[in-house]
């Protein structure tokens, strides 16, 4: 049986006593709660719940979300009713309890169902952050016992895992969370093409690994020779699903990809971080074009670090990420990382969710009860896409999906700027409305007062905002056309 000295040790920063009682309370009346029950692995269902309080502390959650981890299935499956939970425990993780309970479990019946299952979500998350969090925790321990599911269900798990677990933790901006759902995910959605990259792995790995630790060696000699600084220097092998991913886009071709290895240098300040990129490119030359600095941008999920890919001799190549200990956190756990552990006792709204705006546009994102197909394209396509970061002349950066045009770059500023939309220069050249935007093109929109929407511009824009404002003003223009000509007869 699971030892609750595991899962305290587990808690980043330790625990106070009261941490500690709550964590031993919500422990032992988990296991009480569910005695005699067993997963189709034959194990206690104890373990699972342990296993996503784990996780939970594995992240950085507070002792609350912790406990709530521990307790997230008690009013469902066992007994327990919720005055008993709330006298014993409190409101705020009976909140929490009750938001993943209410959420239930994504499952594709019919599309019709699935998307009132995502609209919960949304809605869950905009309540409040942890509740999500929480059914991230409860899916990536699912899925790592997905072996013992019955083989018709593995596929539907495991696809709705990549589809749309991980999509969602990736805009929270919790990469490392994302990587492991869509790993533990990949071997059962595509079982084929796991294999393959798996092959590829093995093969050059090992060789990848080995001039890294040169490298890595070289840079450490060079940052104390100067005096720099470092947290930590390590490397990282990219995620298998997300190598198949890149493998696709370069059409398989692996010499195309220069990130399958990447060496991590992680320092006090943000300072030192320009400081060692002044000293990685005086000693190895960078690839023109692939330096990227999202501490000076920060992708809109708050992602924060710079990006460099150099000749390393020999005809090696490798990139190297540079960041802060705070932005080493941020990127592996995104919007978790806020929920530090000396603010544990704030209640539900410890973390300011404002940057996080997207998900009251999930919220409100249009839903028509026939056509729930719809619904499901225009959240793959507004929110799960690949996204490009367009810049307003002021120097504002907005979120866009890919092969967006300068009309759904003004819809999302403005439905008043995207309806009086004239004209756009793209990096100060006048340029066609419906030109494909490319990452970090600057646009400005030129409007006019008599300017308005055209039926032609719904076969062009990407974005559903862009096409849910443009539909409206043709269908309120359209009935004034027909209510005056109706008065003109």
């Amino acid at each position: 049986m699971p030892n609750v000295k595991e899962l305290m040790s587990a808690i980043e920063g330790g625990v106070n006593k009261k941490d500690e009682e709550l964590i031993n309370k919500a422990y032992n009346f988990a296991l009480k709660a569910h005695e005699g029950q067993k997963r189709m692995s034959g194990d206690p269902y104890f373990f699972h719940v342990f296993e996503t309080a784990k996780i939970l502390a594995s992240m950085g959650m507070d002792t609350q979300t912790i406990a709530a981890g521990l307790l997230h299935d008690v009013l469902e499956d066992t007994k327990t009713n919720e005055e008993e939970l709330k006298k014993i425990f409190g409101e705020n993780i009976v909140f929490l309890i009750k938001g993943v309970t209410k959420l239930g479990s994504l499952k594709y019946r019919g599309h019709e169902r699935h998307v009132e299952s995502l609209r919960k979500f949304f809605i869950a998350m905009a309540n409040d952050l942890r509740v999500v969090i929480i059914k991230f925790a409860d899916r990536l321990h699912n899925l790592r016992t997905l072996e013992f599911i019955p083989e018709e269900k593995r596929s539907r798990i495991a696809l709705e895992s990549i589809e749309v677990y991980a999509p969602l933790a990736n805009r929270l901006g919790m990469g490392k969370l994302k990587g492991k759902l869509e790993d533990a995910a990949f071997p059962y959605a595509y079982p084929k093409e796991f294999k393959e990259v798996e092959e590829i792995i093995k093969e050059k790995k090992d060789l990848f690994e080995k001039y890294l630790i040169e490298i890595r060696e070289k840079l450490e000699t060079e940052l104390k020779k100067q005096k720099i600084k470092f947290v930590e220097i390590s490397y990282r092998v990219k995620h298998k699903y997300s190598l198949y991913q890149k493998l696709l886009k370069y059409d398989m071709d692996l010499e195309k990809i220069h990130d399958i290895v990447a060496l991590r240098v992680v320092v006090e300040t943000v300072e030192e971080c320009y400081r060692v990129l002044g000293l990685v490119h005086s000693i190895w030359n960078p690839l023109p074009g692939r330096i990227k600095d999202y501490i000076a941008v920060p992708k809109p999920n708050g992602y924060r670090s710079i990006h460099t890919t150099v000749f390393t001799g020999s005809g090696g190549i490798a990139e190297i990420q540079i960041r802060t200990k705070e932005m080493h956190a941020e990127a592996a756990y995104g919007v978790a990382a806020h929920f530090a552990y000396k603010e544990k006792k704030t209640a539900k709204n410890s973390v300011n969710i404002s940057k996080f705006g997207w998900i009251e546009e999930l919220k409100e994102l249009n839903y028509n009860p026939a056509e729930p197909e719809r619904f499901i394209e225009h959240l793959k396509t507004d929110f799960f896409n690949n996204r490009i970061f367009i810049f307003t002349p002021k120097g504002d950066v907005i979120d866009l999906p890919e092969d967006s045009t300068s009309i759904d770059f003004a819809y999302s500023i403005h439905s008043d700027i995207g309806d009086h939309t004239f004209g756009a220069k793209i990096n100060g050249k006048m340029s066609q409305l419906f030109t494909k935007l490319k990452n970090g093109d600057i646009v400005e929109i030129i409007t006019k007062k008599d300017a308005h929407p055209s039926s032609k511009w719904l076969e062009f824009v990407k974005t559903a905002v862009a096409k849910k404002h443009i539909k409206s003003y043709l269908e309120k223009n359209s009935l004034l056309a027909r209510l005056k000509s109706f008065g003109r007869s």
